[in-house]
């Protein structure tokens, strides 16, 4: 008898089957992968389980029973937990405040501190440290991340659903989040583990169900399956290549300037201690660290969004510290958010609106003050097209579709401004691997343009295979600077811990000294 079966799932949206007669079978203390790519179904399924929707016709099976999940708080009492891809967490509240709120006490009088205490125990046994007192908002993403699967561990999860848990963790990380999940089913635990990173499913998980437009397309065995080339071609429906093809840089005229730049994190303490950099036309310099190293307020202060202390930012020659965000874009800057919810879209805006959104008051897409409609409507079709956006239409909420399917239409709707400039935070959150692959050529692509890319990512193959130099942060500080085609994981991986700092590195390499001049 399985653990969990869902027989038969189909669930209708107005204008789209995202699930049809979809079957799942999950043995209890496995480690089950929900692959496919983006808009395949695979998180409105796992929300049907979770009870935030409910299914138009098939049933659910738990431990042989059938089971009626009509809301979250079921599935809770079931002991089912759930992380999802975009946090369920309020920002205004703290970490413990996060934790209690909607659980039933039978206490006259909450008491914080006691709940916190075992919070913080609980993280312990499972090699975490948490601060029970501070304030969501005030964490980094990937201590959001640890911070939700701690709630539904709280919460008494026997069944723990991760969605994209390893999306913004560093190789560090992602090795210590495996280190728990293998405790957690060592102990009874059951999780199903939705991804798009085929080597973490090759490493982690014992079977590996696949759906595709919405259907079941195969559940297979993961010591059956050859490489991820395998998985790959199957999530797909055809063969995919996994490398992007580059060629030797073509540098031209320095683009961004950064010099001695100090600033302050949310908490009010130092987050950048004097980081000076360069990129050049032509040049892709990527950024690794772990999260909360400073890299996000670094992007920040370079666009405008947070307060310079001390340092300035130049861009194609213009200073261009502390001024206003949209003077910095309109100087050929193009901008992929860390955080595509908080700053890359608006929810209740349609896909057309978000994408015509940096560009609205001009030319083509204006025009005396009035909206060229006609133009708008062609343009957002084409790059729907071009990026492969599955939306109904663009008339369609940006919030309806799929957290992949978001990203692809901000990152469609930056890059097609041509900038001198892009700067790019996990712009391949979220996406499948075709997608991804996809996301990666165009990067390439800008940087073959022309265009100076800061790419900032905690995906150290995509650092590694994208770049042309490799800027290591740790602690707000710049660790050093490593030549792209000489960076081994290992030497980036400790540098990024901190292990050790290549000053004598810092600044631009001999190959780069003479360029742009």
């Amino acid at each position: 008898m399985a653990f969990l079966e869902m027989r038969n799932i189909t669930k209708k949206f107005p204008g789209v089957i995202a699930n049809e007669n979809v079957n799942l079978s999950i043995e209890k203390g496995e480690i089950h992968a929900l692959l496919g790519e983006n808009g395949a179904g695979k998180s409105t399924l796992m929300n049907i389980l979770y009870g935030l929707y409910q299914q138009t016709s098939g049933d659910v099976f738990l431990k042989g029973e059938k089971v009626n999940i009509t809301n979250p708080r079921v599935a809770i009492q079931l002991g089912i937990g759930m992380v999802h891809q975009h946090f369920m967490l309020i920002p205004a509240l703290s970490v413990i405040e996060n934790l209690v709120l909607g659980m039933k006490e039978n206490k006259a009088v909450l008491d914080l501190d006691s709940e916190a205490k075992e919070i913080m125990a609980l993280a312990a046994r499972y090699n975490m440290t948490i601060d029970p007192y501070v304030k969501v908002w005030q964490l980094s993403v990937g201590q959001q991340q640890r911070l939700e699967i701690i709630k539904a561990l709280y919460r008494g999860a026997d069944l723990l659903i991760l969605d994209e848990p390893t999306a913004v963790l560093t190789p560090q990380e992602v090795r210590d989040l495996f280190v728990m999940i293998r405790q957690l089913t060592s102990e009874g635990h059951t999780v199903i583990f939705i991804t798009h990173k085929l080597a973490e499913v090759m490493e982690i998980c014992d079977r590996c169900t696949v759906l595709r437009l919405g259907k079941l397309e195969a559940t297979v065995n993961i010591a059956d399956i050859e490489d991820k080339q395998e998985l790959a071609n199957l999530m797909v429906g055809k063969d995919v290549n996994l490398m992007v093809e580059k060629i030797a840089p073509k540098i031209g005229k320095k683009v961004l300037d950064v010099n001695g730049l100090q600033c302050k994190n949310n908490k009010g303490l130092k987050a950048l201690k004097g980081v000076s950099l360069e990129i050049y036309g032509g040049e892709i310099l990527g950024v690794a660290g772990v999260d909360g190293n400073g890299q996000s307020e670094l992007v920040e202060c370079i666009t405008g969004l947070r307060h310079i202390e001390q340092g300035n930012v130049m861009i194609n020659d213009a200073d261009c510290t502390n001024i206003n965000p949209r003077k910095i874009l309109e100087k050929s800057v193009s901008h992929i958010p860390e955080d595509r919810h908080l700053m890359g879209m608006v929810s209740g805006m349609s896909v057309k609106e978000n994408l015509m959104l940096m560009s609205y008051y001009k030319e083509p897409y204006s025009k005396n003050g009035f909206l060229n409609h006609k133009w708008i409507d062609t343009h957002a079709a084409e790059l729907c097209n071009e990026y492969s956006v599955k939306t109904p239409s663009i008339e369609e909420l940006a919030g309806k579709l799929s957290g992949g399917n978001q990203q692809k239409f901000v990152v469609a709707r930056e890059m097609e401004r041509e900038p001198d400039l892009l700067i790019a935070m996990h712009p391949a959150r979220g996406l499948d691997i075709g997608a991804t692959k996809y996301i990666q050529s165009r990067i390439v692509a800008e940087r073959d343009r022309g265009a100076a890319v800061l790419l900032v990512s905690t995906e150290l193959d995509e650092i590694l295979e994208l770049s042309d130099r490799i800027m290591v942060m740790y602690e707000g500080e710049i660790v050093g600077f490593i030549d792209g085609p000489y960076a081994t994981r290992e030497e980036v991986g400790m540098m990024m811990a901190g292990a050790h700092r290549n000053l004598e590195r810092m600044g631009k390499t001999e190959e780069f000294s003479n360029l742009g001049e």
